[in-house]
């Protein structure tokens, strides 16, 4: 296989989903402040009357084309997984990998997701090819390919106070499941060798960041989510940079990404 076309097939991978399956197979193949759950509006409880909105009106109120400056924006590639297919091997740990696979944490009456990319031109666009650089240069022109955040969004709405006791999942998970994890989705293993708590972007009513480490052949594998209530529905946000981790260097959720969403649910 050349090296373009892995680098292709990886790129792909990540694209379709966010998930630590597939992340793994990417490695193998080719390639701060902490804060507590909570927001500007903390007190601010979901109502115990309060009612989930509809499949359409959620539809309007998630990001779409257009509205992230500097990202495309459209339907998550391969779609999000099953819940049932997706668990941990310690079930308190099941809403981490759910908020890691863009799957909604909880019981929500109904939701909805989205892809957002950073728009960055691809390297293989040139007239050089990768196939015909040297391989320190491969190395370089391979990271700078794929270094683009890549976010799955996940908006949700719940009846009562079913947001609030979602996002208290997330956060008692971050917390049981800080020493590591292992996982299946859909009969693919991995695992996770630390959970670490993040400072979030302290938007909506209550917020809460969190960064997963992937264990791959290849070395650890950051990903990292933040799981946002306003009122009575939760965005999810699950970001990976696979450039960034080939180089070694420092990412986080797309705050673009975050900015946007949190400005609809305004």
């Amino acid at each position: 296989m050349k090296r373009s076309s892995g680098v292709r097939l990886c790129a792909a991978a990540t694209v379709s989903v966010l998930s630590f399956a597939l992340v793994t197979g990417c490695s193998e193949e080719g390639s701060k402040d902490s804060g507590n759950a909570k927001g500007s509006k903390e007190s601010n409880a979901s109502s115990s009357d309060a009612k989930a909105l509809n499949a359409a009106e959620l539809e309007k109120l998630i990001i779409a084309k257009g509205e992230v400056p500097g990202f495309k924006v459209g339907p998550v590639k391969g779609g999000i997984p099953a819940k049932s297919k997706v668990k941990a091997d310690d079930a308190k740990c099941d809403p981490l990998l759910q908020v890691l696979t863009g799957i909604a944490p909880g019981d929500p009456a109904t939701n909805t997701s989205r892809m957002a990319t950073e728009d960055k031109k691809d390297p293989t666009d040139d007239a050089t090819s990768l196939d015909d650089l040297a391989d320190g240069k491969f190395e370089d022109a391979l990271s700078d390919s794929m270094d683009l955040d890549v976010t799955a969004v996940t908006l949700s709405s719940y009846d009562g106070d079913g947001a609030a006791k979602a996002l208290k999942t997330v956060s008692d998970a971050v917390k049981a499941c800080a020493g590591g994890f292992t996982g299946d989705q859909d009969g693919e293993k991995g695992k996770f060798t630390k959970v670490g708590e993040e400072k979030s972007s302290a938007t909506g009513d209550e917020s809460l960041a969190f960064t997963a480490t992937n264990d791959t052949k290849d070395g650890p594998v950051p990903l990292h989510a933040e799981v946002v209530r306003h009122g009575n529905s939760i965005a999810t946000y699950s970001t990976i940079n696979i450039g960034a981790v080939m180089s070694k260097k420092a990412y986080t959720v797309s705050a673009p990404v975050i900015k946007a969403q949190a400005a609809k649910l305004k």
